[in-house]
């Protein structure tokens, strides 16, 4: 359904007979007072374009929460708290509405069991599901979801393009997009028909259920995830996962050598 405000005509003027007639004056719509009458007239429709058709999507840190998940999580077995996100679904629609399927499982697969696999100082970061398997056919049989992320780099894409600055900020919660370190690609002898040929080989890139959420403000996120939401509730939590003990890399000692 498209909806949008009708134009506002300027308010008649008492003319005097020296003044020359005023110009007439545009209407003024302050973008707080267009979303709130966008929101109270929603039921209407009108044939002009949409209110979100004009404005531009917000950044993150001013996006607008329209729903909520929750993450409940454990630590070593044990109950650790519950994380409370708002999601963005007016700015991320797609992306919103991904992570919000695969947390209340409505998609037919979700988080439910689900490892965070890595922990850098400025996020933690969730494995999401497999896109191959069990996990895809689930996905496929109970909503339709294809676990592709061509969508999400999208929106990611038009998020970088119209926010100047860091986007990630602490609490921000984003899915995983692209692997902003991906080096080029190796090359590999193989033997295919009788022949011996020289191939490159593909690197399988994030397939858009992975999430993160940062800890502190984090440039990292911000060229490989596309913001779904803000944590409002249980930041505490993601600090206790922050501070779970990792493996350190010992690839430095001579033992492994």
């Amino acid at each position: 359904m498209k909806t949008l405000i009708p134009s506002l005509s300027s308010p008649p003027h008492a003319l005097l007979p020296s003044s020359p007639p005023p110009s007439p004056l545009p209407p003024i719509i302050s973008r707080r007072l267009a979303i709130t009458l966008s929101l109270s007239l929603s039921s209407l429709t009108f044939p002009f374009p949409s209110l979100s058709a004009v404005l531009p999507s917000p950044c993150p840190s001013s996006a607008a929460v329209t729903s909520k998940a929750f993450l409940d999580i454990s630590i070593a077995g044990k109950p650790a708290g519950r994380i409370i996100i708002g999601l963005f679904g007016a700015a991320s629609p797609a992306a919103a509405t991904r992570f919000a399927s695969l947390a209340s499982g409505s998609a037919g697969v979700s988080f439910r069991r689900k490892e965070f696999i890595k922990i850098a100082p400025t996020f933690v970061q969730h494995a999401g599901v497999r896109s191959y398997g069990i996990d895809a056919d689930l996905a496929r049989r109970g909503s339709g979801m294809d676990l592709a992320a061509d969508e999400l780099i999208s929106e990611w894409a038009a998020e970088a393009d119209r926010c100047a600055g860091l986007r990630s900020t602490a609490g921000t919660v984003g899915i995983v997009v692209r692997n902003p370190a991906r080096s080029a690609p190796a090359t590999r002898i193989v033997a295919r028909n009788g022949r011996i040929e020289v191939e490159e080989e593909g690197e399988v890139g994030p397939n858009g259920t992975e999430f993160v959420i940062a800890t502190r403000d984090s440039p990292e996120m911000d060229e490989a995830a596309v913001a779904v939401g803000r944590v409002i509730d249980g930041m505490d939590v993601v600090e206790k996962i922050a501070g779970v003990s990792a493996v350190r890399d010992n690839t430095g000692s001579p033992y492994f050598r």
